[in-house]
């Protein structure tokens, strides 16, 4: 065990260096080689996956589902009370707050028919909170995470029924900086979370019975991030949209480009990103569009497995909404403290974006169960916010 984490430590040194020097040959290698190669590798894992014939929209339960969503969950939560003393519990996943900021979902008017459901059934402004946040478990300087970002959109004001009872008005989004998820299946998560109660997460990857490919398909798209706000994001897992319809949605920055990360080759501040963000915002708003792809091949664009792009020439991406961040302060104390009594859960939706896949079903007893350990560790109940929220008096503009 000692060589072993010897060797994962070797390697996980060699990913900080790596980091370090990123932006500076990143972009160019990107812009020449990431498409190709995102191309190639999705090909490969698509040549394995058997073909249920499912339809589409259409579910399949794993084997054993119970009882790896209980694994997950067992993991997990003892690395919460192993890592955090009370008080201090973070969150399992999307650990790091870079930031809580408040906004605006547009729902845009005259989107196709087929798109008019739920929340996109009509033309509205919903007052939202977004959190943004690296990928976890630990929290680390911004530098030695492993260059992935995540998003937390809370749309608040949302009439209807939901189908979770604990909030009554909101509509939750969330999504990752690479457009598939780190692991395929709740299978596979069981291992991953396994290996990171080791402290050898890495190894999930590389290794007999490893997940090379969708190490390789992180390693193209995670990268040493600039800024919350200069990045695209992917839900990476489908949700219904409408009866027997399937979507996956992500979030586009407009008009954004790549900032200087100030200290590099150095060490930068720990918190670079949350001063990138900050930065920004005070000086002028940010935008993010909206899309929506809906399923039209159900081998290619696979309900059951989240490590497949999809990809579909008869169905691309469409843009229906714009999530609006005006220039504001977000980082006091209190407006950051906030984002611990924010619960924010896919499954906190209405029945017409039901979320789809066993990465979906697991998360709604994960994400409960996780959040309700980390409101007990730190006496913070939750709450169910609805946009009046008030903070500390922001620094002046």
């Amino acid at each position: 065990m000692a060589a072993l984490r010897a060797l994962h430590d070797f390697f996980v040194g060699a990913m900080y260096i790596e980091r370090r020097i990123d932006p500076f040959f990143r972009p160019f290698v990107d812009a020449i080689a990431r498409e190709p190669l995102t191309r190639l590798v999705q090909a490969l894992i698509r040549a394995r996956l058997p073909d249920h014939g499912l339809g589409l929209a259409e579910e399949q339960p794993l084997a054993g589902e119970d009882e790896l969503i209980a694994d997950i969950i067992a993991n997990m939560s003892q690395y919460l009370r192993t890592h955090y003393d009370a008080g201090t519990a973070q969150r399992g996943g999307n650990t790091k707050t870079h930031g809580v900021v408040r906004g605006e979902l547009v729902i845009h008017d005259g989107l196709p028919e087929n798109l008019r459901h739920g929340l996109f059934e009509q033309p509205h402004r919903y007052p939202v909170w977004v959190r943004f946040s690296g990928p976890g478990p630990a929290l680390p300087p911004d530098i030695e995470d492993v260059g992935v970002l995540s998003i937390g959109v809370k749309v608040m004001g949302v009439p209807g029924p939901k189908l979770l009872r604990d909030e009554r008005f909101t509509q939750d989004f969330t999504g990752i900086s690479t457009p598939v998820f780190t692991t395929p299946d709740l299978t596979a998560n069981a291992k991953l979370q396994a290996a990171v109660a080791r402290g050898l997460p890495l190894f999930y990857f590389v290794g007999p019975g490893g997940h090379f490919l969708d190490a390789l398909m992180q390693a193209l798209w995670s990268r040493t991030q600039t800024s919350p706000l200069e990045t695209e994001y992917w839900g990476c897992v489908p949700y219904l949209l409408g009866e027997g319809q399937a979507m996956q949605y992500h979030f586009r920055p407009v008009g954004a480009t790549r900032s200087r990360i100030p200290g590099l080759p150095g060490r930068p501040s720990d918190n670079y990103l949350r001063d990138a963000m900050a930065r920004t915002l005070t000086a002028r708003p940010a935008r993010f569009e909206m899309l929506l792809q809906l399923q039209s091949d159900a081998q290619r664009m696979p309900v059951e497995h989240a490590s497949v792009r999809w990809d579909a020439p008869d169905s691309p991406p469409v843009v229906v909404a714009t999530l609006e961040l005006p220039s504001q302060r977000f980082d006091t104390d209190a407006q950051l403290a906030f984002a611990s009594r924010l619960s924010i859960n896919p499954w906190h939706c209405l029945p017409a974006h039901r979320p789809l896949g066993n990465q979906n079903r697991g998360r709604l007893k994960i994400y409960q169960a996780l959040s309700l350990l980390r409101q007990h560790m730190n006496d913070t109940p939750h709450v169910e916010p609805d946009g009046s929220e008030t903070f500390d008096p922001p620094l002046p503009l």
